[in-house]
């Protein structure tokens, strides 16, 4: 039970970070938001390593970090933060967790994999889902640039999948908090770049709601979040703890409509049952 309470406490954390985006991209450019967020996370993660005296990762894995870092974190919150300039925070939670779909499709594509049944319908129902999302997201959809949100919400899960399935073969090998520290720095060089050659103007200075937003973000959900995870999966089952994070879009789409007044679409919230159902089928697949 206490493994259990752990996961849900994560679920929440991991859930109320697109909710703090808002308080962040109404008054900094998203990419200067997120590369800031970054910045102030990696000395405290060094630290941590450097106190838990984490071993070095092996030379040939340093790509694959490196990967994980540009493709895994920086391209995916790119576009969820990007993203949620025009879309609600629950539904770039949604748009965000279909990842999986994409490490399932590579797996197949890429490494062969044979897939069961229930994968298959599991895969089916989760792009379902989002050609739902997609469809009333449209033209003649809620809001203009609505649909270049979408586009960009998956865009940022395909980067992140490409990073998961070039770092999985090192997950092993790596010690957690060493790969966590290595690949955020990595993250946080190539958020600069991105921000200085997609926003060349410097951010203002901050409101009292914008530090706040970062300060949650950079210690709550960059050092707390991810540490409750490793908690999470050391002591619950694998299948557990993937049924668990499906908690996460529901959970920050009730943050947005309770903190910010957000509403979702009915076709948002169709298409996310689709999406949610299919993600749930392909992790029961795998258990």
């Amino acid at each position: 039970m206490a493994g259990l309470g752990l996961g849900l406490l994560f679920v929440s954390i991991w859930a109320s970070a697109f909710t703090a985006i808002k308080g962040v991209v109404p008054e900094w450019p998203a990419l200067w938001g997120l590369a800031a967020r970054f910045v102030l996370v990696v000395p405290i993660l060094l630290a941590v390593v450097a106190w838990r005296r984490a071993a070095l990762p092996r030379r040939g894995d340093a790509w694959r970090l490196a990967a994980m870092g540009v493709f895994g974190t920086a391209g995916y919150l790119a576009g969820a933060w990007t993203a949620s300039t025009v879309l609600p925070s629950g539904l770039v939670a949604l748009l965000s967790s279909t990842a999986p779909l994409f490490v399932a499709a590579g797996e197949v594509l890429f490494l062969r994999q044979r897939v069961p049944p229930l994968a298959w319908a599991g895969l089916g129902l989760g792009w379902l889902g989002v050609a739902v999302l997609g469809v009333g997201r449209g033209p003649g959809g809620m809001a203009d640039g609505a649909l270049w949100g979408v586009g960009l919400a998956l865009a940022g899960a395909l980067s992140q999948a490409a990073g998961i399935l070039a770092f999985a073969p090192a997950r092993r090998r790596v010690e957690p908090w060493t790969a966590n520290a290595a690949q955020t720095a990595v993250a946080a060089v190539t958020l600069l770049v991105l921000a200085a050659l997609a926003e060349p103007a410097l951010p203002g200075a901050p409101s009292l709601t914008l530090v706040l937003s970062l300060a949650y973000g950079v210690l709550v959900v960059g050092v707390g979040g991810y540490a409750l995870y490793f908690v999470m999966l050391e002591r619950l089952p694998p299948a557990t703890a993937a049924a668990l994070q499906l908690l996460a879009p529901p959970l920050a789409a009730v943050f947005g409509w309770a903190l910010l007044g957000e509403r979702l679409a009915w076709t948002d919230v169709l298409g996310g049952l689709v999406t949610l159902s299919g993600l749930a089928l392909l992790f029961r697949a795998r258990r």
